[in-house]
């Protein structure tokens, strides 16, 4: 046991000092589809995925939700089987089959014993290439979302998420929409929208292949072109120009009231970066320090200090876009001001006092420590990372370098991200709870500058 405790010591030390992405290789089909081959012996799995080039991105205007409808209903059944069919295939085989859908990319993937891999692929070609879209599963799946929408409603934190979308980035942003639509624009989607939709984006050019796992890549590259090749060229999408997101000269405030609620739910926004940025590695470690672990500047504050919530954090948006920097917590209705003073005041003292060398050594050993067990480890982990690299438009050495981008930020260039993207002018106030207990509170973070709406208004719109 000693010796096996020493060993994995020693593993976690080395993998400590640096990251590098496996082998893998990368090729270009006949119809543009991009191949991205990673062999893998260790366990006897083959994992296949599929990215598509688009994600809710894509969604036509008023149509927010037919993405994810569309990836959904393509695994409910195809021209050849059914959905009952393609579950009972997936059970027998004890193949995983999965599917995402975020801002850039629609995502599909199946997993199996590599002995199983052939009827694996079968499936996740029929699925990607072949839905029928049924006119009974377009109606049942358009139901559930709508009970999704209200079950949104129901959960504060869900629906806060959704209305401070709305609010920071504004009605005509592609990040605006809610995720999986409101009643509003599901509504207006049906089975002709969906199946348009489906031509329109699931085309070669539009299409990431990958497979890692246990087999041999020359015979895998064949399967692969053989299953995935037929699918026509098609146009591909056209990545929506980046609007970046300017500061506001004042601050702004979306009250959404919950009369019955018993606590207030905040997030406060501000303009952050995008994927790729070069300040990323710099603004990480800052906001692991202030917001990203639990023994952060936010959670030890407002949870362990003063014990006003049970747990407060911060994140970068890290997508195609400029996204948002956002801080989140939530507190009992009567202690809503003491606790936004509070987050404020952190913000104001990390701007300007900024941060000091062993705190930026612990963000640099937090990252490296977690880094490779959270990204690295599994073969889905590193295809998931291929694959953000090809819809980033990135390279190897996004993970290769990772730790001497890490090692080289100084304490003077981590404060410098500290005072530019953490700042307290122009903050995006966005507040859910018991209007009638809170108004005369939110007055005081954005005086003159306040929307109010119900709850129960239909869908998330903050006009």
């Amino acid at each position: 046991m000693k010796l096996i405790t020493l060993t994995l010591a020693a593993t976690l030390a080395i993998s400590a000092q640096t990251v590098k992405l496996p082998p893998f290789s990368k090729t270009t089909l006949p119809n543009g589809a991009t191949l991205i081959l990673l062999e893998r012996s260790e366990l006897p799995l083959v994992s296949i995925g599929i990215t598509v080039r688009g994600g809710s991105e894509a969604n036509p205007p008023g149509l927010a939700g037919l993405a994810s409808l569309t990836a959904d209903l393509m695994s409910r059944g195809t021209t050849t089987r059914t959905s009952e069919q393609i579950a009972q295939t997936l059970d027998s085989l004890g193949a995983g089959l999965r599917g995402n859908v975020n801002e850039q990319t629609m995502v599909f993937g199946i997993e199996s014993l590599d002995k199983d891999a052939d009827r694996a692929l079968e499936i996740l070609a029929d699925i990607v290439r072949n839905p029928s879209f049924p006119e009974a599963e377009v109606n049942k799946r358009l139901a559930q979302a709508l009970d999704g929408v209200r079950a949104r409603k129901d959960n504060p934190q869900a629906a806060l998420s959704q209305y401070f979308s709305a609010f920071f980035y504004g009605a005509n942003h592609p990040y605006a929409q809610p995720d999986g639509g409101d009643e509003a624009s599901l509504a207006r989607i049906n089975r002709e929208a969906i199946v348009q939709f489906h031509q329109r984006m699931v085309v070669g050019k539009n299409l990431t292949i990958l497979a890692g796992g246990r087999f041999d890549a020359a015979a895998m590259k064949a399967k692969l072109e053989k299953a995935f090749g037929a699918i026509p060229a098609g146009t591909a999408y056209q990545w929506a120009k980046d609007p970046g997101l300017p500061r506001s000269s004042a601050p702004r405030l979306l009250l959404i009231d919950k009369p019955d609620s018993t606590q207030t739910y905040f997030t406060i926004g501000q303009p952050g970066i995008r994927k790729g940025h070069p300040d990323e590695a710099a603004l990480s470690l800052v906001n692991t320090l202030f917001g990203g672990r639990f023994t952060s500047m936010l959670n030890e504050e407002l949870r362990i200090n003063s014990g006003l919530t049970y747990g407060a954090g911060s994140r970068p948006a890290l997508d195609r876009l400029t996204g948002a920097l956002t801080i989140s917590s939530y507190t009992k209705t009567e202690t809503t001001e003491r606790a936004l003073d509070i987050t404020l005041d952190l913000l104001k003292k990390l701007n300007t006092q900024g941060l000091n060398e062993a705190q930026l050594k612990s963000a640099k050993a937090y990252t490296k420590g977690l880094f490779p067990t959270d990204r690295l480890e599994t073969t889905d982990q590193i295809l998931n990372i291929l694959g953000d690299i090809e819809t980033f438009g990135l390279n190897r050495g996004e993970i290769d370098d990772l730790f001497s981008r890490l090692d080289a930020v100084t304490v003077e260039r981590a404060n410098a991200i500290a005072r530019q993207y953490y700042r307290s002018d122009g903050l995006v106030f966005v507040l859910l709870g018991n209007a009638a207990k809170i108004r005369d509170v939110a007055k005081k973070y954005a005086p003159g500058n306040i929307i109010e709406v119900p709850l129960t208004k239909p869908g998330f719109s903050t006009r």
